[in-house]
């Protein structure tokens, strides 16, 4: 009786399976509609801002990653956008935007922070690459930001390279202690605008645009930092 039975269920089961109506199909990402890179800081801010509608929403296109742009692209750089964020793995610029090769220059440093090495890169984009737009990107969460809170509140020593990482933070940090709220939140706002303005006051950066923004952990979500 009981395989009889099981016998039983699997038929009943299999045939609703195959009476049952097809799902409707998810559609589609839609790709991104543009001929050719954005050549303004506002076209270019748009762009970014479309991609990252589409990754925290889901619905990611993965562009420009196919054989034939890789090929093209072998024989020169074309981005349309330097992004300077933290090397956190949770925040690439090419994901977090859904953009593709030769779309973006990243520049990633703990914090992030800046350094000669740093601003020299951004240089090369700006000048070199003719890149019009210059965003800086912070993140909800930073470790980097975290380890510099910590050194404040212990006075503990810093090891080895890492004492840069909190000299250059700390400030904000200093700035923002007697705000109300989150303390490590405020820093990394603070430190943020701060890179944001420190390349924009200079003179090196003037033919583009630099602006800052915060990347949420929880949404996916970039926002405009003023």
């Amino acid at each position: 009786m009981l395989s009889n039975r099981r016998a039983f269920l699997t038929a009943t089961a299999v045939g609703a399976l195959a009476t049952a109506p097809a799902a409707a199909a998810a559609p589609a990402p839609r790709q991104p509609s543009r001929t050719g890179p954005p050549t303004t800081a506002h076209t270019a801010l748009d762009e970014l801002l479309a991609g990252n509608a589409r990754y925290a929403a889901g619905r990611s296109s993965h562009p420009h990653e196919d054989r034939r742009l890789r090929r093209s692209l072998a024989g020169g750089q074309h981005p349309y956008a330097i992004v300077l964020g933290c090397i956190d793995s949770r925040v690439p610029p090419e994901l977090i935007f859904d953009q593709g090769l030769g779309d973006l220059l990243c520049i990633r440093t703990a914090g992030p922070v800046l350094d000669e090495a740093v601003l020299g890169s951004v240089q090369y984009g700006v000048t070199e690459l003719g890149i019009p737009l210059v965003l800086v990107l912070g993140h909800e969460r930073c470790g980097a930001i975290a380890a510099t809170l910590d050194h404040l509140r212990t006075g503990d020593d810093v090891p080895g390279h890492l004492e840069l990482l909190v000299e250059e933070i700390a400030p904000a940090a200093h700035r923002t202690r007697a705000t109300p709220g989150d303390w490590a939140e405020h820093t990394m706002t603070a430190h943020t605008t701060w890179v944001r303005d420190a390349i924009r006051t200079d003179p090196a950066f003037a033919e583009a645009q630099v602006t800052a923004a915060r990347f949420d952990l929880d949404t996916g979500v970039v926002s405009l930092l003023p």
